[in-house]
């Protein structure tokens, strides 16, 4: 119970700073994907667009791997697609146990239902619909996935900061829409009641540099995401390795 609480926290927190203040029908519906299916908004798995939330592809793979899904089996519909047209079907099967019969889910994908950014490939945005669906049969979740939205089916957007903060233009900053990795990783360390210089600590080990400002932009993301999901999974354990990162040396972020 402690760790749900800490982990909706967390989320909640995450989810003012990328998209301001929550409404409390937004801040509840957070709750409940929180308590019943244990989604993480540091890790992606659910996008808030247009005032409802919606889950990611991302989400639903870590939503069954959680539960033990014992495989997923996906093949083209060669009969309803046409290669000419980059219009594809595809059928996916989730089995949730060895025994299952499988939960059935259908995905499309042409050029005029998806999005710019991923123009060339609907083969493979079928496929993860289709899963998709699938999947969220499987496991009862009634949310429709970013990916099953046709002008929002590109990659799902980083967390940004919301529009009242006051972000640098360094490289941690929200400049250009890209999140604020400085303001995510101090929430992390207060929700999660970490020690800030292990973590620091372990971010420089971590990103195999001296100095953690010298690693690149997207291994200090990679950074976050980890540690978010440890932090959720485990608390304790990672309370563990960032005691054996303990050191004397300053650590400059």
């Amino acid at each position: 119970m402690e760790k749900q609480t800490r982990t909706l926290q967390v989320n909640l927190s995450l989810a003012q700073t990328a998209w301001g203040e929550l409404s409390p029908t937004l801040s509840q519906g957070l709750e409940e994907l929180t308590e019943r299916y244990g989604l993480s908004v540091a890790l992606g798995d659910v996008q808030q667009i247009e005032g409802r939330w919606y889950v990611t592809h991302a989400g639903l793979l870590r939503t069954a791997q959680r539960r033990r899904c014992h495989g997923i089996q996906t093949s083209l519909q060669k009969d309803v697609s046409d290669p000419i047209a980059s219009s594809w079907v595809f059928k996916a099967t989730v089995y949730k146990t060895r025994s299952s019969r499988g939960f059935v889910g259908y995905g499309d994908a042409d050029p005029s239902n998806v999005s710019t950014l991923v123009r060339g490939a609907e083969m493979r945005m079928a496929e993860t619909r289709a899963v998709d669906r699938a999947l969220r049969k499987a496991y009862g979740i009634g949310l429709c996935s970013v990916e099953e939205l046709g002008s929002f089916s590109g990659p799902p957007k980083p967390l940004t900061a919301a529009p009242h903060s006051n972000g640098s233009d360094g490289s941690n900053g929200s400049n250009n829409g890209h999140p604020r990795l400085r303001g995510q990783l101090c929430l992390l360390i207060r929700n999660y009641e970490l020690d800030s210089f292990r973590v620091k600590r372990y971010a420089a080990d971590f990103c195999g540099t001296e100095i953690l400002r010298d690693a690149g932009r997207d291994l200090r993301e990679s950074f976050i995401t980890t540690l978010a999901d440890q932090a959720a999974k485990d608390r304790d354990g990672l309370i563990c390795k960032l005691n054996s990162c303990g050191s004397t040396e300053a650590v400059n972020s």
